[in-house]
């Protein structure tokens, strides 16, 4: 491994300045559990490593009813996994967090470290997509807000500019009769890339019949996390049935465009999106039934 400086700022000021002065590539660590990995194996360089653990606002996590999540961007994502009003509100994002690695990595790493890491893989990024959350990212010239859609623009790399942290992630609150769920296909435990990941969001309405709203979001079958536009729209006024959740499922289909490689064919990972589209949908609205 190359070496490197180190810093371990204790404000959002401090780390932004240290990243907007620093001479040649400064990197973020929030949990390590990408970036250490990338830098020992020389997929990526740093002659700048910002340990951002220490500063208070990204360990955030509060929830309200009312106002929705607050989630701080080094939050690790166990505490997602095992708070019972989070995981009830946004079971999608809990879903995904549980899966992150094993115990060890989800001591470490964290929902805005891999968003972060913008893989197209990137398990909790479906659920965010799904969700509409939106990111708050601070900088030298102030804070700006993006949707967590919006975030990743190729494989590796976002919307932050020199300088630039992000800083939360923020939830709206929970829906009436709603409901989400994320699942992905892997070929063994021991390989947890996703070969494809989906998450499905709904409201119903109150005779919990019908979908009134739905989102659906996909990993693994792009360049980069996608939103499922054509089939969330179309879901809307469709009675919350299997035949429904199939069609959805092929429409979803449309907005990927996998390769192949070691982890599964194109046509395979087009038929994992119709298969877990389904899946999710269905356990979507199992939840929002709940």
């Amino acid at each position: 491994m190359k070496s490197f400086d180190y810093a371990a700022p204790t404000s959002l000021p401090e780390a932004t300045a240290l990243l907007a002065q620093a001479n040649g590539t400064a990197r973020i660590l929030a949990g390590g559990t990408d970036l250490l990995v990338q830098l020992r194996e020389h997929l990526r360089d740093a002659d700048l490593v910002v340990d951002v653990k220490r500063i208070p606002e990204l360990m955030e996590l509060s929830y309200n009813p009312q106002q929705g999540l607050r989630l701080g961007a080094s939050v690790p994502c166990y505490r997602i996994g095992e708070d019972a009003e989070v995981s009830t509100a946004y079971p999608a994002l809990a879903d995904a967090a549980r899966i992150v690695g094993g115990w060890q990595i989800q001591s470490r790493a964290s929902v805005g470290g891999n968003l972060c890491n913008s893989s197209p893989a990137g398990d909790t990024i479906a659920p965010l997509i799904v969700l509409q959350a939106q990111c708050v990212i601070v900088g030298p010239d102030g804070t700006r807000e993006v949707s967590a859609e919006e975030f990743c623009i190729a494989p590796g790399k976002n919307l932050l500019r020199r300088g630039e942290i992000l800083a939360r992630i923020v939830l709206p609150p929970r829906a009436e009769n709603s409901g989400s769920a994320y699942e992905r296909f892997i070929p063994r435990n021991e390989m947890d890339i996703a070969v494809v990941g989906a998450a499905s969001w709904v409201q119903l309405n109150p005779a919990g019949d019908t979908i009134e709203r739905a989102r659906v979001g996909l990993v693994a079958v792009a360049p980069t996390p996608k939103f499922a536009a054509e089939a969330s729209q179309w879901l809307a006024g469709k009675p919350a049935t299997e035949e429904t959740f199939v069609r959805a499922g092929e429409l979803a289909k449309r907005v990927a465009s996998p390769i192949s490689d070691l982890r599964g064919t194109v046509e395979f990972r087009s038929h994992l999106v119709g298969v877990l589209t389904k899946r999710t949908l269905a356990k979507a609205v199992e939840r929002a039934r709940g």
